[in-house]
């Protein structure tokens, strides 16, 4: 069993994995997915990510589909980012509607240099741009559908497509009731006038591998048309990201943030967290309103 037989065959994937043909290794796999280390013959090293009860080696007792549209998702977010040249992404090997083969990556520790390298790719991958806000298709937060239909004013887009879609699916949910629902939907939505950047667009620091050489890496993307500072934003978000100065630092060197850029970073971050708040509950309720109240 080889690398080139895999990516020539990723449909017989489930049937190597159901027999045994293909050594496993289950291993954290971020807020959605299974996630398993795949060792070849030849010592070839691979990631696999498929849905739970899913495809992989380890299915539960209720198998449920995968989100239709969601690896294809990924893997077009994967791509684009690959192809902006800037910070590094893992080569995608095989994607089906049930799984994403790609490469292994080595973990290591988050160096000061590592932070420098990371600010001036991501202002190289967000300088690649995209010709408009949003995407050509429908992608995914974790496994929420993420409403891509282009626009060209970004305070309206992102309103319309990153807040107002969430604020209600968390209301739908239980972690927000009506009169929350109204104080979100009455801030001021405003940021410098920029191009579209090509952004990864679910940069919470677990989405970022710090790798061997001081590499860092971009995983599970939501990657689409956006403000470049949304991606700096959410960096900051659950501890932040290690040496973040330093990541701040180098990106303005690269391409410089408005000198007001932090007084939008609760704005920015705002979508992530009303997604937290549908995923997981009412204990994101209070997290929502105190990024909401910095622009009522």
């Amino acid at each position: 069993m080889d690398l080139p037989y895999l990516r020539a065959n990723p449909h017989l994937l489930p049937t190597f994995l159901a027999h045994q043909r293909l050594r496993t290794t289950p291993v954290a796999g971020g807020s959605i997915g299974v996630a398993e280390r795949i060792g070849l013959d030849d010592g070839t090293q691979l990631f696999l990510k498929t849905w739970p009860g899913g495809v992989s080696a380890a299915p539960i007792a209720e198998p449920a589909p995968a989100p239709p549209g969601l690896f294809a998702a990924e893997a077009r977010g994967l791509r684009r980012l690959r192809e902006a040249g800037g910070v590094a992404v893992p080569q995608l090997y095989a994607q089906t509607d049930e799984l994403l083969l790609m490469e292994w990556i080595d973990h290591a520790e988050p160096t000061p240099a590592a932070a420098e390298r990371f600010g001036t790719g991501l202002a190289v991958t967000h300088n690649a741009g995209e010709p408009e806000f949003g995407a050509a298709t429908v992608g995914f937060l974790a496994s929420l559908p993420l409403d891509n239909a282009p626009g060209d004013d970004w305070p309206t887009w992102y309103r319309e497509r990153r807040i107002l879609p969430y604020l209600k699916l968390a209301v739908d949910a239980g972690a927000l009731d009506s009169a929350d629902a109204a104080l979100v939907e009455s801030i001021r939505i405003e940021a410098p006038t920029e191009p579209p950047a090509r952004i990864h667009g679910d940069l919470w620091p677990g989405n970022v591998i710090w790798g061997l050489s001081d590499t860092p890496w971009l995983i599970d993307p939501a990657a689409h048309g956006g403000h470049r500072e949304t991606d700096l934003a959410t960096l900051s978000l659950f501890g932040g990201a290690p040496n973040l100065p330093r990541i701040i630092a180098a990106y303005n060197e690269m391409h410089p943030l408005a000198p007001d850029w932090r007084t939008r970073i609760p704005l920015h971050q705002l979508h992530l967290l009303l997604a937290h708040a549908v995923l997981f509950g009412r204990s994101y309720r209070t997290a929502v309103l105190d990024a909401a109240a910095h622009y009522r």
